[in-house]
Formats: C-alpha cells, structure tokens, sequence
C-alpha cells in the first residue's frame, strides 16, 4: 500500500516508551521521513543532551526544543519523536495540535524502568534513587500526556515492529492525518 501523510505524526510519552525507535519504525511502515527532536539539538548544539543540561540548565534546553519542534513541523509531514519532556510545555502541545498529531506511547512503569535503568544517557536520572524519580515524573506526567490525541498502550511482549504497526492501525482510522493512495 502507499499512504500519504496529511500532518506530522508527532510521538510522545515518557522516557523509555520507545518513542524513538518504534518512530523509526512507523515511518518506515509508512514510507515517510522520520525525524528526532534531540538529535536535532544535539546536532545543532554538538553535544549531547545531558551536556547540554549540565552547561545551560533545563530551561534553556527546553527553549532550544520549542524551536527546533517549531522548525520540524513547518517541514514535509513526517514522523516526529519528542523527548519525554516536549509535550509538557503548553506551546509545544499547541503547535502539535496546530501542525500535527500527537500519538501518545504509553507503557508501564515497570516496563520503562527495565528499558531506561542501565542508562546514563537520562539527566532527570542521574539522582541517588532513579527509580523513585523516574516514579515522580512518571506520576506527574500523566495526566499531560493524557491529552494526546491518540494514546497507544505498549507491551512487554511487543516488538518495535509490532508497536508500529499497533501506531500505523490507529492512525489508518484517521483519513484527515493518513490516506491510503493505492491505485487498485
């Protein structure tokens, strides 16, 4: 089959619910770009995200992730991975919901501590109990999250292809984001 994409696919959620990688997916599924908010930053910034928040702080590195999701969803419809902290900022939800379609991917705290624990790539992790802060942030943040406007529940016994094509069967319901152009 061949889609065409009519908005952004913008995928959010926590840390560790795959938005990257099942984003890579996805976009292949659906044979359109894929792009990644914080390798954009860390491109544009040449370093990484975690120094970035050790040199500038949190604030400045969320001003530079407004602008950069900004920039992406002026671009060619694609899908679009968000840090799990994007989707929090009130002018980051307004112009996804102006430019695009916020997916969220939601898991279970356990399965995102069993993705994220043997990483040191977190900056909002590196404290001296990582779980209980992945906990809180967790808790805080689901209620924001739950204003997406499309929610897809992970499982541990999916695969990154198989959670793509949970994501590619939502959004084929939705004709005004994606539309089949197949011929026959």
């Amino acid at each position: 089959m061949v889609w065409k994409l009519h908005k952004t696919v913008v995928l959010v959620g926590m840390m560790g619910a795959g938005k990257t990688a099942v984003g890579k997916a996805l976009a292949t599924i659906l044979g359109v770009p894929f792009l990644d908010s914080d390798a954009e930053i860390v491109s544009a910034a040449n370093m990484s995200i975690a120094e970035i928040f050790e040199r500038d702080g949190e604030p400045f590195f969320r001003a530079r992730e407004s602008e950069v999701i900004a920039r992406l969803l002026e671009g060619t419809p694609c899908v679009l991975s968000t840090g799990g902290g994007a989707f929090l900022a009130e002018r980051n939800r307004q112009l996804i919901s102006q430019k695009g379609i916020s997916i969220c991917l939601q898991a279970s705290l356990d399965l995102l501590w069993s993705r994220v624990r043997h990483k040191d790539t977190r900056p909002l992790l590196q404290t001296p109990d990582p779980y209980a802060t992945l906990q809180s942030l967790y808790n805080a943040r689901s209620g924001i999250y739950a204003l997406a406007d499309i929610s897809v529940q992970a499982d541990a016994t999916y695969s990154i292809e198989d959670m793509g094509q949970q994501v590619a069967q939502v959004l084929r319901q939705r004709p005004d984001v994606l539309e089949c152009k197949d011929d026959a």
